[in-house]
This record gives structure tokens, sequence and C-alpha cells, in this order.
């Protein structure tokens, strides 16, 4: 009887921004290399666009978080 296609797991979403940053960083590089065949390049650039777009979410949810404690209105950061 033959086998059935092994599927692939879809990638884990990363627990942190940071961990989606470090690991995004480190694709780059891979990608960067071009050392890579092109399924894996494809499958790589993919995984980036993923990243990629938790990482904005992320930035996103907090700016609004922000926006909340200061009453609506983005305040330019300054140091103490």
């Amino acid at each position: 009887m033959p086998k059935a296609p092994a599927t692939k797991a879809a990638p884990e979403q990363p627990v942190s921004y940071e961990a989606a940053l470090e690991e995004l960083e480190q694709l780059v590089a891979r990608l960067e290399s071009g050392q890579l065949p092109l399924e894996e390049l494809l499958t790589g650039y993919q995984r980036g666009a993923e990243l990629l777009k938790f990482c904005r979410d992320r930035l996103e949810k907090v700016e609004n978080q922000i926006r909340v404690l200061d009453d609506g209105v983005i305040k330019p950061w300054t140091q103490a």
C-alpha cells in the first residue's frame, strides 16, 4: 500500500515579539547567504512574511495600549 505524502506541520507562533524578531533575523541571514535551495528559499520567505506580520501586529497592539494610557494621544518618548 503506498504511503500518503507527508504533510509539513504548520510553524508554531512565536512565544514573544523578541523570539519572533530573533527567528526573523536568523532567517534573513540564511536567506541572504545565497546557499539555500530554491524550495527552502521560498519556504523561508513565507515564514519570514509570517514573522513580520506577527511582529507588526504585536507592535500595533502595544501602540494602541499606549494610546489608551495616554488618553488617545501618542506622546514623544523622553528619557528621564
